[in-house]
């Protein structure tokens, strides 16, 4: 018989504290560690769902040391004992699992054991207790922002070890949200994003090419939706997860029906008339928000002569750039940050070659 649906996070904090936090007191007491659920998968995020059980989700967390520990061979240690002691399932899931993108793994437990200053550079290719440069922040992926800031954090005994930084709880405050010029350097760029599309659902309309309307029209949709999360201080996900996070937020409820319209539309003034609504739903958000001074809502009636209607979004990217105060980021081409010009997953996932695509003399 299946489990009772357990979501992800809560079955990792029972699984730490019936199972994994008593087995550390027992053969290494006094350790001093934290413990977390964060990383990739969508419980990470909540998102997860009886679905989600069917690969690569089980009873699973991580566990960080201090460094020093670390280097002496106390995670293989740690590690080790784990494998030995840990019960074969926890709440009906079994505790030992392959990773589904590698078939001829050996299954093993799932609770990653590190040294905490090296794990976290590991997985965002910096240490967010050391500060993050301009580069670091624009490297990073949103996707992976929203890994490391969500989940949840179980036990935080880092937090007074000397060297440790502050703990786990204090690198994720670190990455909690941009600074503040980056990021209305970070909404600019995608402001410039939908001002360089706006036109061209009606263009392609007027040209007899319906399918090509309807395509533009979704990526205004994606572009509108990942710019109403940041302009709510929400790092987007992938694409799996961006309408469930945006549902989610103070600004879903009117922006989901206009935009789903737009996308069910089968002609192109009704195309048209719904994107003008979530134009102009947005560009009141960004008035709300006080970064700038205020800029018209409303949309135009014409791109040039053309019968096009369109909210001209360059005038906000303008007024972003125009709040910067760090003149080196107000400098900066609009391109923005990686996920902003770059669409594919395996480049995404490399981070050698994320933090290539940024000068090295950007602090």
């Amino acid at each position: 018989m299946a489990p009772t649906f357990t979501p992800g996070i809560d079955l990792a904090r029972l699984f730490y504290v019936e199972q994994v936090r008593p087995l550390l007191d027992e053969h290494f007491p006094g350790l001093p560690h934290s413990a977390a659920l964060i990383g990739p998968g969508s419980e990470v995020l909540g998102f997860d769902s009886i679905r989600s059980t069917d690969h690569d989700w089980g009873p699973r967390l991580q566990l960080f040391l201090p460094d020093a520990e670390a280097g002496t061979g106390k995670t293989a240690a740690v590690s080790r004992m784990l494998t030995q002691r840990l019960p074969a399932e926890f709440l009906g899931y079994p505790t030992v699992f392959a990773k589904s993108s590698a078939a001829r793994e050996t299954a093993s437990h799932w609770v990653e054991v590190a040294g905490l200053r090296a794990g976290l550079t590991a997985r965002i290719g910096f240490d967010p207790l050391a500060g993050a440069r301009l580069s670091d922040w624009l490297a990073t992926p949103t996707q992976v922002l929203a890994e490391m800031t969500g989940g949840a954090v179980f036990h935080d005994g880092l937090a007074l070890v000397p060297g440790s930084g502050g703990g786990l709880s204090a690198a994720r405050d670190a990455l909690a949200w941009y600074p503040r010029d980056v990021w209305l350097y970070i909404l600019a760029c995608q402001w410039q994003r939908i001002d360089q599309e706006e036109p061209f659902p009606g263009r392609c309309a007027d040209a007899g090419d319906d399918l090509g309307s309807a395509l533009i029209t979704a990526r205004l949709a994606r572009d509108l939706v990942r710019l109403v999360l940041l302009m709510q201080r929400r790092y987007p996900p992938y694409s799996k997860w961006l309408g469930s996070a945006l549902a989610r937020t103070p600004a879903g409820s009117d922006l989901q029906p206009l935009l789903t319209g737009a996308l069910a539309a089968t002609s192109w003034p009704d195309r048209e008339r719904r994107l003008c609504a979530a134009y102009e739903a947005a560009a009141r958000l960004h008035n709300d928000l006080r970064l700038t001074g205020p800029v018209d809502p409303e949309v135009r009636p014409r791109f040039f002569g053309r019968p096009y209607r369109v909210l001209g979004a360059a005038r906000f990217t303008r007024a972003l750039r125009d709040a910067i105060t760090d003149e080196a980021v107000r400098e900066l081409p609009l391109t923005g940050a990686v996920d902003q010009f770059i669409d594919s997953t395996d480049a995404i996932c490399d981070r050698a070659l994320l933090r290539a695509a940024f000068p090295a003399s950007w602090v």
